[in-house]
């Protein structure tokens, strides 16, 4: 089995949105390990609202946790302790499309982090860059903290109006390539998700 972990630059920075349309791109399953609040509409529900082919396949979380905040602050407020040994990768023929929750350094526990269960699941990442004041700081940070571990970065996909100076020293500086380029300001709908997909799917 083979396939993406996406991880981005912080909390609501795009990753479902990028995670839908590698799903879409790559006719992929799809897997959020970890959600923390939303359980009323969870990211697993929206993506597959949005996804048209028929092969995909939505997998459970292995914690879905009730407030919007950092796995392991959500997870003490549950009473439950989140722990590696718990994320089993779910069978499939499909590639697999896993999201993670916030960015790289984001804690599940009192001695673990996203970056550990990226490890873990072994999967090349995507990595989303919505632009912000402080993005660069904090995608290049991200992007060291990766190297770092020795994981794989297979690209960036940067979310936003298109800002040359930004995303040329975030390329430049990380010898990471650019995959595409994805507005925030249009309907998020099936249509959107497939246009997106279908550019995508050349490159990926």
């Amino acid at each position: 089995m083979d396939g993406f972990f996406v991880t981005g630059n912080g909390t609501e920075v795009g990753k479902t949105i990028v995670s839908a349309v590698l799903t879409e791109a790559l006719q992929a399953d799809y897997w959020k390990p970890v959600q923390a609040g939303n359980l009323d509409s969870l990211d697993r529900e929206l993506v597959s609202r949005l996804i048209t082919n028929t092969h995909s396949e939505f997998h459970p979380e292995t914690y879905a946790l009730q407030e919007p905040m950092s796995p392991h602050a959500a997870a003490a407020l549950d009473n439950v302790e989140i722990s590696l040994d718990k994320f089993i990768i779910p069978a499939t023929r499909n590639k697999l499309i896993v999201e993670g929750a916030g960015g790289v350094l984001v804690p599940l526990n009192k001695k673990e982090t996203i970056i550990d269960l990226i490890k873990q699941v072994d999967f090349p990442v995507i990595f989303v860059s919505h632009h912000y004041l402080g993005s660069i700081n904090h995608t290049l940070l991200s992007l060291e903290a990766l190297k770092a571990r020795k994981i794989p970065v297979h690209g960036i996909i940067f979310l936003g109006d298109p800002n040359q100076s930004t995303e040329s020293i975030i390329l430049q500086m990380s010898g990471v390539r650019m995959l595409g380029r994805i507005a925030t300001d249009e309907e998020l709908t099936p249509k959107s998700i497939r246009m997106y997909a279908n550019i995508l799917r050349e490159i990926l």
